[in-house]
């Protein structure tokens, strides 16, 4: 699907209602779809996420540690979504290579970066005890 051949008119009118809420949902899946397809490092985040979630239950984590594995991966996928929507905008409006634009997305891309390495190490302190009794 060309990205041309999406462009529409803004309504700058909002609407409200059951049919608004589900279209609100339509798009949701969109972006998830967009980036799933386009941006490698958003699959690389989703299997990581899916691996940490069946590790999860072969060390048997507790319900806390869940609380926090669930809430990483989920930041750490939500940064990541916002990051794709950083460059597609940046891209947008600046096609060509400008140095404010090379900041937005390298800035965007260390949040993301910055995010996963905290994540990597709390799941460092959550995973490798449990994984060690096992020796």
């Amino acid at each position: 699907m060309r990205l041309e051949s999406q462009k529409k008119k803004y309504n700058h009118k909002k609407e409200f209602g059951i049919k608004k809420q589900f279209m609100n949902f339509k798009y949701c899946f969109a972006g998830i779809k967009y980036a799933l397809k386009n941006e490698q490092s958003m699959i690389t985040h989703f299997l990581i996420a899916m691996v940490t979630i069946l590790l999860g239950f072969i060390v048997k984590l507790a319900i806390w540690e869940w609380y926090v594995v669930i809430l990483l991966i989920v930041l750490v996928i939500a940064i990541e979504f916002i990051n794709t929507a950083i460059e597609a905008v940046c891209d947008m409006v600046m096609p060509d290579i400008h140095p404010l634009v090379k900041i937005a997305k390298d800035t965007s891309s260390a949040a993301v970066f910055v995010v996963s390495l905290g994540a990597f190490i709390i799941g460092l302190m959550i995973y490798v005890p449990k994984m060690l009794s096992f020796f």
